[in-house]
């Protein structure tokens, strides 16, 4: 089926809700709205008589941060692309991906740009390397998965550290890029991987960080922080949202250290475009730091379509942040994908 590129033909506005938030630790968000922008592509679906599967709608949104692309999934209608903030976009995964996502580490984006992993759930899931032109399939492990990490450091991407939906925390590995999986025990609630031979997890029901050498045979606690979803790697340092707060670790997981004051988190870190330059989401929205967490300006709320059920371990919401075009996007299986433009935050 040829790609086809649709012009959204209406939005839907959702107005800014103004929130309150601690002095000394976050500034009042500029004025602004958000903006539906899937409502176009679900209207030439329709009139094609493709109609997205349960519950409906949009599931899931990732940016490429080094362009600004963002990707938005359709639940049972894939994966598509923009190029322009949202004004238009284009299928672009060949039908090779499915289903839909359920957390905000469903999507896995390469922070070096153009690759991009999709682990789906009641679907099928796959990877792209080359922005979307190509994919790869990645095979499903019962129903599909919660989140995934994946080690970027090498080309191709081979090593994935999964968390099976609904299986009472089964961790899966794969070492040829998704197309085996080996499963390494029970009990996971946060995957991580830092290069290809250090995986790192939280447990559940268990306090703390732990990290492994030998394929998830044994595993040392390595910190006391509880950790929450997906472990996010920047040119050899992991950052993690956990209970205590953002932490960081630039030793693969040997050390750990807490950086700034943030605490509550549940999305993130999002990287920018400079170090020490990245995005988190709370309750109150997405909160942006330029000096590596020491302080955090608001610069988008979280849209309140979205945000009736705060989840903190960042279920069900998914968002995505471009640094490049200032621009924060959020979508919620089963609702619209919305896009909200900020200005300059003194970067």
């Amino acid at each position: 089926m040829p790609q086809r590129t649709f012009r959204l033909v209406r939005s839907a506005r959702v107005l800014l809700v103004c929130v309150a938030v601690a002095v000394g630790v976050h500034r009042t968000a500029p004025a602004g709205e958000w903006t539906e922008i899937s409502q176009g592509v679900l209207d030439a679906l329709d009139q094609q008589g493709a109609k997205p599967a349960w519950p409906g709608r949009t599931t899931g949104v990732a940016v490429d941060r080094t362009t600004g692309d963002v990707y938005m999934i359709v639940c049972g209608q894939g994966a598509w692309k923009s190029s322009d903030q949202g004004a238009t976009f284009e299928r672009v995964d060949g039908k090779a991906l499915g289903g839909r996502c359920e957390t905000g580490c469903s999507l896995c984006p390469d922070p070096a740009g153009k690759r991009l992993a999709c682990f789906m759930l009641d679907g099928t899931s796959a990877m792209t390397a080359d922005g979307g032109k190509t994919w790869t399939p990645i095979r499903n492990v019962a129903r599909g998965y919660d989140w995934a990490a994946v080690d970027w450091s090498v080309t191709p991407a081979t090593t994935m550290f999964a968390l099976v939906h609904e299986s009472g925390g089964i961790g899966a590995l794969s070492r040829d890029g998704g197309k085996t999986w080996q499963q390494i025990g029970k009990d996971y609630a946060a995957v991580g991987l830092m290069g290809p031979n250090v995986l790192l997890c939280g447990r559940a029901g268990r306090k703390g960080i732990w990290r492994s050498t030998d394929d998830g045979k044994n595993w040392t606690k390595v910190h006391d922080a509880t950790p929450i979803g997906v472990l996010k790697v920047l040119e050899a340092t992991g950052y993690w949202l956990t209970d205590a707060g953002l932490t960081v670790t630039a030793d693969q997981g040997k050390t750990w250290r807490r950086v700034g004051q943030m605490r509550g988190a549940a999305w993130g870190p999002y990287f920018g475009t400079a170090d020490g330059h990245f995005v988190v989401v709370d309750k109150q929205g997405f909160q942006e730091t330029t000096d590596g967490g020491k302080t955090w300006n608001l610069i988008a709320p979280l849209p309140p379509l979205l945000a009736k059920e705060f989840n903190p371990r960042g279920w069900f919401l998914n968002v995505a942040w471009d640094p490049v075009g200032r621009v924060c996007y959020a979508a919620r299986m089963g609702k619209p994908t919305l896009r909200y433009r900020y200005g300059r935050s003194g970067t």
